[in-house]
């Protein structure tokens, strides 16, 4: 039987989908509020790998990817999904959201996101929130699962995970 021990802090992330810069900037600081510094910002590009988010949030949406300074418990995960709902609500104009921020976390070994949706892949976590295990890190690179978002496979998105696991490698190092 193996011990029971603590699981080692993870690096914090959301995922964010707008096309309204403004809404975008005010979300930045209700995250930097709560949740702490923002450390790494991906570049951003086109939402066009899927239509989903149009008949609410309208065209020409960016799709880019944030991280903060400070590492967190594994565990919070759906408290801060709870946390950043009620952001999306926030800027939400006739009960449709400008923006839509999914936050994860990334280990050593993966990243897993955060939703309300539960699916066969999904397992729950609490308050109404699932996780998922989105892509898993194999041979330097993050590779594709059945069920990964192709927006988390781009060049884009692959050059944030690295950089931000090599920031949380960097961290574990010196705890």
């Amino acid at each position: 039987m193996g011990a029971i021990g603590e699981p080692k802090q993870v690096k914090l992330f959301c995922g964010i989908i707008s096309s309204n810069e403004e809404i975008k900037w005010k979300s930045f600081e209700k995250l930097e509020d709560k949740l702490g510094k923002i450390d790494l910002i991906s570049d951003m590009m086109p939402f066009d790998f899927s239509k989903y988010y149009n008949p609410e949030m309208g065209d020409n949406l960016k799709r880019f990817w944030i991280s903060f300074e400070k590492l967190v418990s594994a565990a919070d995960l759906a408290e801060i999904k709870v946390f950043t709902n009620s952001i999306e609500n926030s800027f939400a104009i006739d009960n449709k959201r400008k923006i839509n921020i999914d936050p994860g976390y990334i280990t050593p070994a993966n990243v897993i996101l955060a939703t309300t949706k539960d699916y066969s892949h999904r397992i729950y976590l609490k308050k109404g929130i699932y996780g998922e295990v989105t892509t898993i890190y194999q041979k330097n690179s993050y590779i594709k699962l059945p069920w990964s978002y192709p927006d988390y496979l781009s060049p884009i998105a692959i050059e944030f995970l690295l950089k931000a696991r090599a920031a949380l490698m960097n961290k574990l190092r010196r705890n």
